[in-house]
């Protein structure tokens, strides 16, 4: 049985730190998993950000609620959910996500937790398991499940190449020179039709 497991942020929704950065006027913040491929040393990064600036979950979430899918998204997931299951992987946080959910039909989704004060602040962040993307589609496939998987960043890729497919989706450039070997797709019915060939 196949089993997608696709990246969210980039793939079907825009990346809430640029959105945040944009909206609270800290370039510093629109850095991403595209840019920093230690997600430790990135989220630690913000959070100092957020303490230095007063800002919070609050203001976060105000932001997000200003976010929709990309153009195509929730159609393209739909499609892809009736050829065959799908879960997204993402390490983006609940809080954070939970309010884009409906917006994409309330996907199954695998994330990862924020440590919030009762004053909104963000004091940390939790992990579901160390590399939770590989370590998702490693346990689906413990169970019995062949993987599909796509996505746009540095954390993606021990997923895409974990599978019995993976392609990249509007990735940079510079991530797609260092992989030359991965199949890179711009468009949704492009990425749809590789994940069906696939299955």
């Amino acid at each position: 049985m196949n089993i997608v497991c696709l990246d969210v942020e980039g793939v079907l929704l825009p990346e809430i730190w640029i959105a945040f950065a944009n909206a609270a006027g800290i370039p510093e913040l629109r850095r991403t998993t595209r840019d920093e491929p230690d997600y430790d040393k990135l989220m630690r990064r913000r959070l100092e950000l957020l303490k230095e600036h007063g800002l919070g979950l609050n203001e976060i979430r105000k932001v997000i609620g200003t976010i929709d899918p990309l153009p195509g998204a929730r159609e393209f997931l739909d499609a892809l959910r009736a050829r065959t299951q799908v879960i997204l992987v993402s390490d983006t946080f609940e809080q954070f996500a939970t309010p884009l959910m409906e917006k994409l039909g309330w996907p199954t989704l695998f994330c990862n937790t924020l440590d919030v004060a009762p004053d909104g602040m963000i004091t940390g962040y939790g992990m579901r398991v160390p590399n939770s993307k590989l370590a998702t589609v490693r346990a689906l496939q413990s169970i019995g499940f062949e993987t599909i998987a796509s996505g746009d960043s540095f954390n993606d890729i021990a997923m895409i190449r974990a599978g019995k497919a993976g392609f990249l989706f509007r990735s940079t450039d510079a991530i797609k020179a260092a992989n030359p070997d991965l199949q890179a797709y711009e468009s949704y019915a492009d990425l749809l039709a590789a994940i069906t060939a696939a299955l």
